[in-house]
């Protein structure tokens, strides 16, 4: 694909590189031990995954930009999931299929959307596209984020002190963060503390987001109601663990917004003709931020 859609561009595949010199730009997942070394002249490294987080920016020479992929495939994929899992949350579905395990013909309370407070943490390409559709459905929708961001019909928060007041107002969390230092655990005992009582999350960012100790106490002492996991701590989920057999958690396996190749090399190849026309990528990471 890259060799069809950039003809002026040599392509050349791993570990068949060549002359290290000779390389400009790399796509990749992860990096090799020492190759990043090994290219003195390397301008642009792209990650072909969702998030930067599986490289280590503080081997990678301050001179190379590293870009990461922003693809329109991912951000629907991520939007369906977060649809599908809030509506199963707000519908009771998991409730009935637990009466439905013991025959138990019960109906449950139905709860109008608009009295639903679904909240988005992460407001990126994947966090506004999970809002966007969820938003035909009426309910009262908020997000949060480290910095200020404006959605509109969304209640937005930031920051720290944002985030205990976010909690607060949450019913249902959906978890959409990039994974850095400061997020690292987000999913734990201080943030189920301030949501209201019976609140329930979504994880689908990633799995270092949560304390899984810390989950399974607010699930058994009631002060959550519910988990939906796409992302563990260790993937996989090694058996034996307690996540999988918990009444009250639904695990799925990472495949909430799977990488689709083309889309990702179609990604690759627009944003190698910005860089190539002297013009902004869109994706460039902020090494302070890690995203």
């Amino acid at each position: 694909m890259l060799a069809q859609a950039l003809p002026e561009l040599e392509v050349r595949l791993s570990p068949d590189i060549g002359d290290p010199a000779d390389v400009r730009f790399l796509a990749a997942w992860t990096l090799p031990a020492g190759l990043i070394e090994t290219l003195p002249n390397l301008e642009v490294l792209f990650s072909i995954g969702a998030g930067v987080d599986q490289l280590d920016l503080g081997q990678i020479p301050a001179n190379v930009t590293v870009v990461r992929l922003i693809e329109p495939n991912l951000a629907a994929a991520m939007a369906e999931y977060a649809a599908m899992t809030v509506l199963a949350l707000h519908r009771d579905l998991y409730a009935y299929a637990d009466q439905q395990r013991n025959e138990l013909w019960q109906q449950l309370p139905q709860v109008p959307a608009a009295a639903r407070r679904v909240g988005i943490a992460g407001l990126g390409q994947m966090g506004k596209a999970a809002l966007a559709a969820l938003a035909p459905f009426g309910f009262a929708l908020s997000g949060w984020s480290r910095s200020p961001r404006e959605v509109a019909g969304v209640t937005c928060f930031h920051g720290a002190d944002g985030l205990r007041a976010f909690a607060a107002q949450t019913d249902i969390l959906v978890s959409l963060l990039p994974l850095t230092p400061e997020t690292r655990g987000f999913l734990g005992t201080d943030l189920f503390a301030q949501m209201p009582a019976g609140a329930a999350i979504v994880s689908a960012g990633r799995g270092l987001h949560l304390d899984a100790p810390a989950l399974i106490a607010a699930l058994d002492s009631g002060r959550l109601s519910r988990a939906i996991l796409d992302v563990t701590p260790v993937e996989p989920l090694p058996a034996g663990d307690p996540l999988w057999r918990h009444p009250r958690v639904v695990i799925t396996p990472h495949v909430a917004a799977a990488t689709d190749s083309e889309g990702s090399g179609k990604a690759v190849i627009a944003n190698l003709r910005r860089h190539l026309a002297g013009e902004p990528m869109i994706g460039i990471v902020e090494r302070d931020r890690g995203y």
